[in-house]
């Protein structure tokens, strides 16, 4: 069942009145008015600034390792090395910074945040395509992960600038901008980097600065000086942070989204290496079911999402997706050739539909001046299995598979992501039988 409009915390929000009109709180989503058209321009600057984002992380992917390898001479092994470390700090530095970002922007508000880090990643990437040496390059990815935490910010300006029954949608539209970032930006590097390798990052960075640049004449702030919060280290670290989620009406959903997102490692760390292994699939092959999985969430994002919200609510919405998500990471653990495995890709994208309707309801449960806080949060949990993902599906392959496998299952990391999300599945369910506050 959907969360109740009337019973959110968001319905005791006082609005920014640049920013907000009367809303209707309404059950049936359709009969709330549009937001206005300064709303609607900010929203969309928003979106272009997290495809941009998400576009330019995904054009130095299939780069930076020969980058990388050119500076250790052509070391593959060394090479491989200096990747995994190169991804791990990314990964810490989301976890330690997005909650310090998220914090300043409820004290100083969403659009210095953003735009600041539109041109710190520009300038960044820039740094990236002139490093004369390896380390320079490791000190721009550190930056890179400091410029990409602030996407929590851009998802509580989305949660500041859309009324509580819509943020279900406004997240989906975002996760469909990850979607079509992933899609474009490793096929726009690829090409760039025939050229050149160090071309992508130019380009990355024109379109980082450029965007900064249109924000600073059509990016209004989102929160008002009344709903702002002191900044304060206790709540800005990542401890501090995810103690918002430590609360029984929260914790279940955070223990949800973690469980999933440790299970999406096994995409980003096992997928290629087990269709090589597995079906034999060339470079190609493997670029277009990569990008099949964009494409269906670009899709599911924007047209699928806010319907299947309205017909079954935000709770069912999140129980729908961790099904399919089980089902497909299970057809990709079965797989013995590559048709079962494509077909279980618009499945497995089905979990596009719990991303934005679990991020909805924490949203619903946090008052104005603690959405950067929650999205801060949940960017660390992202963090966290960005830090335990890697290692930990690498090791079961590695384990079942070879003369030293203890039961000769490929598959094996497919099976235990579809076994997290229907742990997570159980979590959706207990969940929905909480009673729901009344303020």
């Amino acid at each position: 069942m959907a969360d109740s409009p009337q019973n959110s915390p968001a319905q005791n929000i006082t609005p920014d009145p640049l920013l907000t009109e009367p809303e209707l709180v309404s059950p049936d989503v359709a009969l709330t008015p549009g937001p206005p058209a300064g709303r609607r321009a900010a929203a969309a600057f928003i979106f272009f600034t997290v495809t941009l984002d998400m576009l330019a992380l995904g054009m130095i992917a299939p780069v930076l390792p020969r980058l990388i390898e050119g500076f250790l001479h052509g070391d593959t092994s060394s090479a491989a090395r200096m990747l995994g470390i190169f991804g791990t700090i990314f990964a810490a530095m989301q976890f330690f910074l997005s909650p310090v970002l998220g914090s300043l922007s409820d004290r100083f508000g969403r659009r210095p945040v953003v735009l600041l880090s539109n041109f710190g990643m520009g300038l960044d990437y820039i740094l990236m395509a002139w490093a004369p040496v390896l380390g320079w390059l490791f000190v721009g990815r550190v930056i890179s992960g400091l410029t990409a935490s602030s996407i929590p910010t851009a998802m509580a300006y989305m949660a500041d600038v859309t009324p509580s029954e819509r943020r279900a949608a406004a997240f989906g539209m975002l996760n469909a901008a990850f979607g079509i970032g992933f899609v474009l930006g490793p096929a726009m590097g690829g090409l760039l980097g025939n050229v050149n390798p160090r071309l992508p990052f130019l380009v990355a960075g024109a379109l980082s600065l450029i965007n900064g640049l249109y924000g600073l004449f059509v990016l209004p702030e989102s929160l008002s000086k009344e709903n702002r919060s002191p900044f304060s280290w206790k709540r800005a670290n990542p401890v501090g942070s995810l103690n918002l989620l430590n609360n029984s009406s929260m914790l279940d959903i955070a223990a949800l989204l973690l469980l999933g997102y440790i299970a999406q490692q096994s995409l980003m760390n096992v997928y290629v290496i087990y269709a090589d292994y597995r079906f034999h699939w060339t470079d190609r092959t493997v670029g277009f079911s990569l990008a099949a999985i964009g494409i269906c969430t670009a899709i599911y994002g924007v047209l699928f999402i806010k319907p299947i919200i309205a017909k079954i609510g935000e709770r069912g919405a999140m129980s729908f997706g961790l099904i399919g998500g089980a089902i497909g990471y299970t057809m990709f653990g079965l797989s013995k050739t590559g048709v079962l495995f494509w077909l279980g890709i618009p499945l497995l994208n089905l979990m596009s539909f719990t991303w934005p309707a679990a991020q909805s309801i924490l949203s619903r449960k946090t008052g104005p001046s603690e959405q950067g806080q929650l999205q801060g949060a949940i960017n660390s949990l992202r963090g966290i299995a960005g830090l335990i993902g890697p290692a930990f599906f690498t090791y079961i392959f590695s384990r079942s598979i070879g003369p030293d496998a203890i039961v000769h299952l490929p598959g094996t990391p497919f099976f235990v992501s579809a076994a997290m999300l229907l742990i997570g599945l159980i979590l959706a369910q207990r969940t929905a039988s909480q009673p729901q506050p009344v303020n």
